[in-house]
């Protein structure tokens, strides 16, 4: 497969078309404009769409075989026999983009052609230029420097990320009362990664409405920071190899998982 550096250096060109793309629509009534149904069932707006496109001639430009599995056009297949699986958010957290708030990016991983194995995880916010990512085995990375998730064991110490509180009353409530802070930022990639640098010491989300676009690089950078990434049950986290399914997730430091699962699960 295509070593780290050259998959890193796409990704940065991946990084700029988006960036070119939506820096105008940033914020404006017009980036919210409906364009039509996702691949994966949600809206695509046009600040979606303006960001896929500029992502995809990028990897198509590219010229190596790949699959591409993206939120909104679903499954592409670029030349014959892939080399490997792309697996693209081109703009993880849309409301925040759309109403100038700055925390949004782009999520890229790459993997075996089933998505078996993570090889590569990349996730950078395109409103404050922060550029997480991580290769298999070799670490976490932000801006260049090695991350590690936080130490922190102690419930009443923690703050955690929640999606799912309304769904799930009783599944969460436990978390509300137990932990020091709860933070919402709307962009699961990044929170995903503000574990893994020691930002949040967890992130919970019983929707079970995640998608592999949402998680696959965040997942990888957090396990490469150490941390840890299992399902809302405790079980290993098993990626769909599509769009529309969906999942649930717990990650953590590693410190405070067993706990958390533990409150998740009412005791």
């Amino acid at each position: 497969m295509t070593s780290d550096s050259d998959f890193l250096k796409l990704c940065r060109e991946a990084f700029k078309a988006a960036d070119d793309a939506t820096s105008e629509l940033v914020g404006t009534d017009s980036s919210r404009s409906f364009v039509r149904m996702g691949a994966d069932g949600t809206p695509t707006s046009s600040i979606d769409q303006a960001a896929e496109d500029a992502i995809v001639e990028v990897l198509k430009a590219n010229g190596r075989p790949m699959r591409i599995l993206s939120e909104e056009l679903g499954e592409l297949v670029i030349g014959n026999s892939p080399e490997f699986s792309v697996v693209l958010d081109p703009l993880d957290g849309t409301y925040n983009a759309s109403a100038g708030i700055p925390f949004y990016s782009i999520s890229i991983a790459f993997a075996s052609h089933d998505l078996s194995d993570l090889r590569f995880g990349y996730v950078s916010n395109l409103a404050l230029k922060e550029e997480y990512y991580a290769e298999a085995g070799k670490g976490a990375y932000l801006n260049g420097k090695r991350i590690k998730p936080s130490l922190n064991s102690d419930l009443k110490n923690l703050c955690v990320s929640v999606y799912g509180y309304r769904q799930n009353v009783e599944r969460t409530r436990k978390i509300y009362s137990n932990v020091r802070r709860v933070r919402l930022f709307g962009s699961v990639a990044l929170e995903l990664c503000y574990v893994a640098s020691g930002r949040l010491d967890a992130f919970v989300d019983v929707r079970k409405a995640l998608r592999v676009t949402d998680v696959a690089a965040g997942q990888l950078i957090l396990e490469e920071a150490g941390g840890r990434v299992t399902d809302g049950h405790g079980n290993i986290l098993r990626l769909p190899d599509n769009v529309t399914a969906r999942v649930e997730m717990v990650a953590s430091n590693g410190q405070v998982h067993k706990k958390i699962l533990n409150l998740l699960s009412g005791g």
